[in-house]
């Protein structure tokens, strides 16, 4: 019933959200050009798909059920919102973490550095609610750092067509795969069945997930992660996030996955060839 109730999940997120997204397209010019965008090509694109994501990601979440599901549509519509806040009203002059951080030594707060604490709470809060009962409060607070390091990171993928949801899709699939007897799938699938349904618009180029949708994929994926792994596993999984994190901060993942041949023709494979 539970693996039942997890495709089903699946199914709604991966319907729901190319149809969320050709609805919002059709939203009146003043409202929908805020969320337009001129992406590395120099072509104007949408980050319409990211609203959709959250439509996606929440709807599937609820429709799946299991532990998971509650957390992860809490995770998914808050760092959504954080993400929104960023496209809409984001100051370019601070980026990345480092920058963020600097700033708000220096006592100014960018909406970058809401959207930092504001993930790593909403982390620690859905973490906590996936955990209730139990007392093992440093593998919460590891959870937690978990989903808010997934979210973090998919956005630091948004760079390049399809990739950061080419992500989200071998994530959610890798650990539906290595889940354990008696748990539920349902957030992987979830955050897989997501990332598919959009797939195509972001591959040509026509939509794009911003801060809005990939701060939400990444949460997702992260509570699915974070549901699936022990007390070790999500300590292991946050050092790796925390390396990632601190290396994006001096090497370019898009130099990185363009001078490695099996992750430049896997990052481009999809997309419709350059003029």
């Amino acid at each position: 019933m539970g693996q039942g109730r997890a495709v089903v999940g699946m199914v709604t997120a991966a319907l729901a959200g190319p149809l969320t997204l050709a609805a919002l397209r059709r939203l009146p010019p003043s409202p929908r050009e805020r969320w337009e965008r001129t992406n590395h090509a120099g072509a104007s694109i949408t980050l319409l798909e990211g609203p959709a994501m959250v439509g996606a990601l929440t709807a599937g979440a609820l429709a799946g059920g299991g532990p998971g599901a509650l957390p992860a549509a809490g995770a998914t519509l808050v760092a959504g919102a954080l993400g929104a806040l960023d496209d809409l009203a984001g100051d370019a002059r601070s980026k990345g973490l480092k920058g963020h951080l600097g700033a708000l030594v220096r006592g100014e707060i960018t909406t970058g550095a809401i959207k930092v604490v504001g993930l790593g709470v909403t982390g620690v809060a859905a973490a906590a609610a996936l955990d209730r009962g139990a007392r093992r409060p440093l593998s919460t607070l590891a959870a937690g750092g978990v989903i808010a390091g997934t979210a973090n990171l998919v956005n630091l993928l948004d760079l390049r067509p399809g990739r950061a949801l080419k992500a989200v899709l071998v994530g959610g699939a890798l650990v539906t795969a290595t889940q354990p007897d008696g748990r539920s799938a349902a957030p992987a699938l979830t955050a897989a069945g997501a990332a598919a349904g959009l797939l195509a618009p972001d591959l040509r180029g026509e939509s794009m997930l911003g801060d809005t949708g990939a701060n939400a994929a990444g949460a997702a994926l992260g509570v699915a992660l974070a549901e699936r792994c022990g007390p070790l596993g999500r300590g292991v999984a946050l050092a790796t996030l925390i390396g990632l994190t601190l290396a994006s901060e001096k090497v370019s993942f898009t130099t990185v996955i363009e001078s490695t041949p099996v992750l430049r023709e896997l990052d481009a494979l999809g997309r419709p060839p350059r003029p």
